[in-house]
This record gives structure tokens, C-alpha cells and sequence, in this order.
């Protein structure tokens, strides 16, 4: 079994030749000004032009009006859309159906509780399991946090998700095997400051998520 890996925050063309050159499947770009990974709409685009063909395009963005999101759909083309603020069910539904593109929902998680809510975006093709964030946060995702993997017991094989949330190379096999998550997405995990992409700990944490079942 191979595990899907989605390296996010990209904001180089140095950090996304990492990512392509270590065999990232998912590259994610960040358009939300108040994270230190945040790009322009022309930096996404010309990054996203560095992927294409090589990697699943995906652009996160946070409680966006449709103005931002035909912008990004039209200039950047991503290959899917990553919703990671308060969208409601019926938002999904609607931007998938309005842009025609696969959507993946952000649910943010500390308990069984939180990860149930995920089951009520049916819309979205793919969830997010993130850590919920610190209180007085101004960003929904990106800290570094790590939650309670059992907290999907009652979710896991009841819907498509990739896990995300304090993920590191160090701790990426531990939890792939916790969870059975066939796909896992990082960010701060591989970098050696905010925003700044650590190429070394991006190859070992897409060789560590590969021989997670191996081990």
C-alpha cells in the first residue's frame, strides 16, 4: 500500500523543485494573507505552471467569496480546491458545482465529536483532518498541532480524508499506521522556519510516509 503525499505552503520555485523532485503527489499553495506561507495570485500561478503535469495542483484558501475563487480558478488552475475556514456543507456543495472542480473540506479536529462533523460534507470529495487551532489563533491551520489520532476511529473508512496536523518526518510512519490515512499532507513539519521549505526534511518525510507500511 502507498500512501498519497501532499507537500503545502509552497512559496518558491525552489521549495516546489523539492517537492516535485522528491515525488510529491499534492503541491499546495496558500492564498491567505494572514499565514507566513501566503503567496500572490501571480506567485501561485507561476508555481502552479512549475507543477503542472507533475503533481496534483491544489490552492487552499479561507472562507473566500466567489470573486477570489473564479480569480484563482481562472489564472492559477488548480487541479482542486482546498476549503480550510467555517465553509458550511451547502458552501461546498456549491463551489463544486459552480467551478466543476474536486473540492477537499479542512474539519478541524481534538475530539471524536470534531471528527464527526465531517460527515456531513458529503459534497466535498476529499476531507481534511487538521488539528483544531490554539485559541486566539489567527489562522485555522498551520501550527504545528498535533491531535488525538484515535479521534477518527469513528470516522476512518466512512469517508475519503487525508490526515494533516503537526505531521513531521519523525512522526508521519507512527501516525499512517494509528490512523490508516492513505494520504497525509505537511507543511511546517518541513521547514526550518515559517514559511521557509527545508528541502532535506521534505525528501524524508516523503520517504518516511512511503515506508510507513513497509515498517
Amino acid at each position: 500500500m502507498s500512501t498519497r503525499v501532499k507537500i503545502c505552503g509552497i512559496g518558491t520555485a525552489e521549495a516546489m523543485a523539492a517537492a516535485l523532485d522528491a515525488g510529491a503527489d499534492d503541491v499546495g499553495l496558500v492564498l491567505f494573507p494572514p499565514s507566513p506561507r501566503n503567496v500572490s495570485l501571480d506567485q501561485a500561478r507561476t508555481l502552479a505552471d512549475q507543477a503542472r503535469g507533475r503533481a496534483r495542483i491544489v490552492v487552499l484558501t479561507v472562507d473566500a467569496d466567489d470573486a477570489l475563487l473564479t480569480r484563482i480558478v481562472d489564472l492559477v488552475k488548480p487541479d482542486l480546491l482546498q476549503l480550510h475556514g467555517n465553509e458550511t456543507p451547502e458552501r461546498v456543495a456549491e463551489i463544486r458545482q459552480r467551478y466543476a472542480l474536486p473540492v477537499m473540506k479542512a474539519v478541524k479536529v481534538a475530539t471524536s465529536d470534531d471528527a464527526a462533523e465531517a460527515l456531513a460534507f458529503s459534497a466535498a470529495d476529499l476531507v481534511l483532518f487538521d488539528a483544531r487551532p490554539p485559541k486566539g489563533a489567527d489562522r485555522p491551520g498551520g501550527h504545528g498541532a498535533v491531535f488525538d489520532w484515535h479521534a477518527l476511529d469513528d470516522v476512518k473508512g466512512r469517508l475519503d480524508y487525508m490526515l494533516s496536523g503537526g505531521l513531521t518526518p519523525e512522526n508521519v510512519g507512527e501516525a499512517i499506521r494509528a490512523t490508516g490515512a492513505d494520504a497525509v499532507d505537511v507543511s511546517s513539519g518541513v521547514e526550518h522556519g515559517p514559511g521557509a521549505k527545508d528541502p532535506a526534511r521534505i525528501r524524508a518525510f516523503i520517504a518516511a510516509a512511503r515506508a510507513a507500511w513497509a515498517a
